[in-house]
């Protein structure tokens, strides 16, 4: 346990009294999940969550006092600036904490200070609200180098914060391995290989407060799924009857803009698969603030849905698939594995639907559709000329075999990829990105983008190589590249 462990955490964590507790001394304890929280002191979600998390964590360990065994142990990720911040923090904590020096592994917050921001008059995004989970709207309002990048801009807390929370993070290697979207974040992983049990740990606290249901692993789809499911003329049918059809479990709401602009599109998806002979379902997983809500929206749609009085049922599918924001389209296949997370971005890139059900590409083309997943952590950008017909087919048949390598050594780990790999043309979402990324116009252009590291990393020569490629890709994740700053 201690190796994974201290992979992920390094080798030593910090007590409340200050008192340096060594990863490896978990085991010994019989530690067998480990909750990393993500959490910052100036975020007021942050503060409302300690009292419930305290008292979770209160339950764990009178277990371990009388049975002399700890089966629970929480990290406290800090996003904290300053180091007595940080203290503070931490002392009125009843958890261990990475250490404030620990800057290679947490992420650190830029000056809290935004006053010129501003809440928007409308969202593109839709990012669930850290105080159990209640959507809200986030948005970062900057100027037209953000363009559709930052429809995925960290989201700190509720929407009447904007004047008070930092105005970015510089998230690093816990930020990207586990891919936080919004503080406060709970993420349950195995002590022993350190692989993600749980992604959305606010609702474990909220929907199973005693523990009874710990380690809170993941659980098949057809059994978190089973029971009733609804129509929208009232009729309805077993869960069952999804066996065997490849399903869009979709989580949306109708106060949501964005969530009503996919919906539209999605009608018209649903459709065309149906009229090809797909076997296809869509499960609506309703967000909605009111059962009149639920109705009027359901209304529209033209498949199944979860009922909206079975809130239990409706928490478990949003654990289970660790959803962050709406709307999400999650794609599964007829045995309930998940082809991609994306269905969004598939589903507004192929609006004919010829690539369902959209199994992952290895190499994407830019686009103002899947810009966002360009926030979703590192992702190499080969940026070409694409005036020069057939350059950007050329540059994705480049790197594939390397992407593709990538891609099948991670998934023999059980773990997700540690890059994204893209090749971007020449368009308006390219040059806003050269934009925002301050990178040089030359093309052929290899670069590494870390954006919630605030990070890139630049290659420009003359004549881009397979070999190229792939000694700079091996180098990044030997950390072996210097970031420049973006």
């Amino acid at each position: 346990m201690a190796g994974a462990l201290t992979e992920v955490l390094g080798e030593v964590l910090v007590a409340a009294d200050g008192e340096e507790v060594a990863v490896s001394a978990l085991a010994a304890r019989g530690v067998s999940l480990v909750g990393l929280y993500f959490g910052c002191s100036l975020s007021g979600p942050c503060a409302q969550l300690g009292a419930s998390l305290a008292a979770f964590y209160g339950r764990f360990r009178g277990e371990a006092a009388a049975a002399g065994a700890q089966r629970l142990e929480i990290v406290f990720v800090s996003a904290e600036q300053e180091q007595q911040q940080w203290q503070e923090a931490v002392r009125a904590m009843p958890w261990l904490a990475l250490p404030f020096a620990e800057k290679h592994r947490k992420f650190d917050c830029l000056p809290a200070a935004v006053a010129s921001w501003h809440r928007p008059k409308c969202c593109n995004m839709i990012t669930l609200c850290p105080e159990h989970s209640k959507p809200f709207c986030s948005q970062n309002k900057n100027q037209r180098a953000l363009r559709m990048l930052l429809l995925t801009v960290l989201a700190w807390g509720e929407p009447g914060l904007w004047n008070e929370v930092p105005s970015a993070a510089l998230q690093l290697k816990l930020w990207n391995k586990y891919r936080v979207s919004n503080i406060p974040s709970l993420i349950f992983i195995d002590a022993s290989t350190g692989k993600v049990v749980c992604r959305n740990g606010l609702l474990v606290i909220r929907d199973d407060p005693e523990g009874l249901e710990f380690p809170w692993g993941p659980k098949p789809f057809s059994e978190v799924v089973a029971g009733p499911l609804l129509r929208n003329n009232g009729q309805t049918l077993d869960s069952s009857a999804l066996e065997g059809s490849h399903v869009g479990v979709y989580f949306s709401a109708h106060w949501c803009p964005p969530c009503r602009s996919l919906t539209r599109v999605l009608v018209e998806s649903y459709r065309k698969i149906k009229e090809a002979g797909q076997k296809f379902e869509i499960l609506f997983v309703s967000a909605d603030r009111s059962e009149d809500s639920f109705k009027q929206y359901f209304s529209e749609m033209p498949w199944v849905a979860v009922p909206y009085a079975d809130e239990a049922r409706r928490s478990r599918l949003n654990r289970l698939y660790g959803i962050q924001g709406i709307p999400t389209l999650i794609v599964l296949d007829s045995q309930g594995e998940v082809i991609t997370r994306q269905g969004r971005v598939e589903v507004l890139n192929d609006i004919e639907c010829r690539e369902f059900p959209w199994h992952p590409k290895p190499v994407l083309e830019l686009t103002d559709s899947n810009a966002v997943q360009l926030n979703e952590g590192p992702c190499l950008v080969l940026f070409v000329d694409s005036e020069d017909d057939g350059e950007s087919e050329a540059a994705k048949q480049l790197i594939q075999p390397i992407a593709e390598k990538i891609i099948a050594k991670y998934k023999a780990k059980e773990e997700e990829a540690p890059l994204l790999f893209f090749v971007a043309g020449e368009d308006d979402m390219t040059d806003s990105l050269r934009d925002y990324t301050n990178l040089p116009e030359a093309a052929p252009l290899l670069t590494i983008l870390d954006m919630s590291a605030r990070a890139k990393y630049v290659m420009d020569v003359e004549e881009i190589t397979p070999e190229i490629v792939e000694a700079f890709v091996s180098d990044f994740l030997a950390d072996k590249l210097k970031p420049e700053p973006i």
